[in-house]
């Protein structure tokens, strides 16, 4: 296979990234992950599991294999008593991805994610910039094209990591969730913070995680107006509104009860919503593009054939032309069936 065009020059010639995550919802549905600490043991415990999920993703569009490496870090591992594998799990999933990219011809990413620390406590911020320094380290030790910093809270979490991209001398995503208020956990206007960072060098800024497909376009709108540089836009797949934006407070509409995190399916978008979500992203000129938790490959390669691409995987792509009820010889919603049954009557 070929040389493989950077980050860089694909954002720079104006070119859109594909960018497939939602690793730790997948497997937390496959019964390979724990729901609440959401630490990626499956990492270690099956990795043919991950790097098949690589593959599927690729498969299915995705420009980027992103190690997944969200929420394998110091602060996570030590919740569940798995500090002493820090580098094992990082590294497992960095060479997995790296290989899985050079085999697709894709780019491999590395993800570093929130800490769940305060920057504003004491000690905190140092212990934050520990957890960065070590996981681009080994990320960029492993072959990282470049880094996804996301769902990021704090401002000045944001800057530490950026800071330790760029020490590191690799290009940086830095992706913040945008809830009711419209700032960071430390006060900051996200306008503010995201002007900021793009001062301070980051390649591209957007947003990811909280917001599903509509809700999320809607802020890009806006953050589209105030800037003209590269944004990512990487939604939840799940429903949101403005009068409820993030899908921690959404509430599932049969029982009445926040959604999060048990019953997000009764939430959960559609292809048809994924697929709009693509083309007004393509409209906005929103270069880096994908789906977070609750993405599914199916729903990558809807994204990605919105976009207008023909993936590894369009030939089984859904053709209702095909179907008993619905095929192409149906002209009118009746087909006969036992004489002069009408079944889509019944149905």
């Amino acid at each position: 296979m070929g040389p493989v065009k950077s980050f860089r020059d694909r954002i720079r010639d104006g070119d859109t990234i594909i960018l497939a995550e939602g690793y730790i919802f997948q497997f937390e549905r496959m019964g390979l992950l724990q729901m609440g600490s959401w630490v990626p043991r499956v990492i270690l415990d099956e990795p043919e599991r991950v790097e098949a999920l690589y593959r599927d993703f690729a498969r299915c569009g995705s420009d980027v294999v992103l190690a997944f490496t969200y929420y394998a870090h110091r602060t996570k591992l030590q919740l569940v008593g798995m500090e002493g594998r820090l580098e094992e799990i990082n590294r497992k999933a960095l060479r997995l991805a790296r290989r899985v990219a050079d085999e697709t011809g894709t780019l491999m990413a590395g993800n570093i994610c929130n800490t769940t620390l305060d920057p504003r406590k004491p000690g905190q911020k140092e212990e934050i910039r520990r957890v960065y320094k070590e996981s681009v380290a080994w990320a960029k030790e492993e072959g990282a094209d470049f880094i996804l910093l996301e769902t990021i809270t704090f401002y000045e979490e944001a800057i530490i990591g950026l800071e330790e991209i760029q020490a590191a001398g690799l290009p940086s995503v830095i992706n913040m969730p945008r809830g009711v208020t419209g700032e960071t956990w430390d006060n900051h206007n996200l306008d503010d913070v995201f002007a900021d960072l793009h001062k301070r060098g980051a390649d591209v800024i957007g947003m990811n995680c909280w917001t599903g497909p509509e809700t999320t376009i809607h802020f890009i709108k806006e953050m589209r107006k105030k800037y003209k540089g590269p944004l990512a836009a990487v939604p939840v797949t799940y429903n949101t509104t403005l009068e409820e934006p993030t899908f921690l407070s959404r509430i599932n509409p049969r029982t009445g009860k926040i959604a999060f995190a048990e019953d997000l399916d009764a939430i959960m978008s559609c292809r048809t919503e994924i697929k709009e979500f693509g083309k007004q992203c393509l409209e906005l000129g929103v270069q880096v593009v994908g789906l977070c938790c609750g993405n599914s490959p199916h729903f990558t390669r809807a994204l990605a054939e919105s976009l207008g691409r023909d993936t590894g995987a369009s030939t089984f792509s859904p053709d209702m032309t095909k179907h008993f009820l619905y095929g192409d010889k149906m002209k009118q919603p009746k087909l006969q069936f036992a004489g002069d049954t009408d079944v889509m009557g019944k149905v």
